[in-house]
């Protein structure tokens, strides 16, 4: 496909703000120290938890692209038909891992807003604004483990005819 002609796609809109956010905030706060001698509390808090999100959606992103880590060597010895077992089985153990953090996301989420109710130090915001981001955006990491999985997989028809 032409470059000019590949829209950029959301994954890649959100690491970017994400980024950019983080930066301009470190940049701020390290200004304000110098400057005014004084510094932003909250920043820390929000630099954190938008790391986390950025994580969660450059996870995603590795995926797809296949940067994940990997036993290539171990790999490329087996036989086409192993491969193929390969291939689904670690897309399919991505896939449980990321189903297993949501579900202990979204528990931590309902014990926040009905038991705990606890505030972020620096904002006094509630907590799960921040854990919410982690459920929301691994639907980025399950993208791109499937888009990887059928990448390899077709790459391996292309290999031998699987």
């Amino acid at each position: 496909m032409n470059q000019k002609n590949e829209r950029i796609r959301l994954d890649y809109w959100i690491a970017a703000i994400l980024l950019f956010t983080m930066a301009a905030i470190a940049f701020i706060n390290v200004l304000s120290r110098y400057l005014l001698h004084f510094s932003f509390a909250a920043t820390e808090e929000i630099t954190i938890n938008l790391f986390v999100w950025l994580t969660v959606v450059g996870a995603g992103i590795a995926f797809e692209r296949g940067g994940q880590l990997g036993m290539i060597t171990l790999y490329n010895l087996f036989p086409l038909k192993m491969k193929k077992f390969a291939a689904l089985l670690s897309a399919a153990l991505s896939a449980l891992l990321f189903i297993l953090v949501d579900i202990f996301m979204i528990q931590a989420i309902y014990n926040e807003i009905t038991l705990f109710q606890a505030t972020s130090a620096g904002l006094g915001i509630p907590v799960w604004y921040y854990y919410a981001g982690v459920p929301l955006l691994s639907l980025f990491v399950f993208r791109g483990v499937y888009r990887n999985a059928i990448s390899q997989l077709a790459a391996l028809r292309r290999e031998g005819g699987i």
